[in-house]
């Protein structure tokens, strides 16, 4: 009997292992986000520098890293205080007073996944941004929340740590109850 305790005991735990292993594994193997448009759109011609430049992904990106530089014509940098993600949408502030031209936005983000992806697009403003530059300190910064892979794996690693300590009780009380009674 104690046999058949241990053989079901050990089929539990390697059962247990796998699934958790086959949960692990599978977050990383998620495809990186896509960015699916910007604002303005690459290429395209505005009639002034706009104050935020945008981009929307089909995921929402980690915060962490997350860079968006808006360089102009002479390459200087025209970009704002720090990126703000709320959701999907990762804003960047553009200065005041950035002049009329063609800009470059050059963008790297942490994919939901945790890898980095990186592009780049261009646009061109007709008249330079006479107004005011929003306050990146008063735009929400939201920090992208954790990905679902990672509670998910977290959860299964909880359960399976939990589990394989229960049964290890249950089996040494088994022992130690079978040589007491011997």
């Amino acid at each position: 009997m104690l046999e058949n305790l241990l053989r079901w005991f050990q089929r539990s735990v390697l059962v247990l292992a796998v699934a958790a292993c086959s949960v692990v594994l599978a977050a990383p193997a998620q495809a990186h986000d896509v960015l699916e448009s910007s604002d303005p759109a690459n290429g395209s011609s505005v009639p002034a520098v706009p104050s935020r430049i945008g981009l929307t992904f089909d995921h929402t990106p980690m915060g962490i890293g997350s860079v968006i530089q808006v360089q102009d014509g002479t390459g200087t940098d025209q970009a704002d205080g720090a990126v703000t993600i709320v959701d999907n949408h990762v804003t960047q502030a553009v200065k005041a007073g950035a002049p009329a031209g063609k800009y470059t936005v050059i963008w790297r983000v942490a994919s939901s996944d945790g890898h980095p992806i990186e592009g780049t697009f261009t646009f061109t403003a007709g008249s330079g941004n006479s107004g005011a530059s929003p306050s990146a300190a008063g735009a929400a910064a939201g920090a992208g929340g954790t990905p679902a892979g990672v509670i998910i794996a977290g959860g299964a690693a909880a359960v399976l740590v939990i589990g394989l300590a229960g049964g290890a009780v249950l089996v040494r009380r088994r022992l130690r109850n079978t040589e007491s009674d011997a």
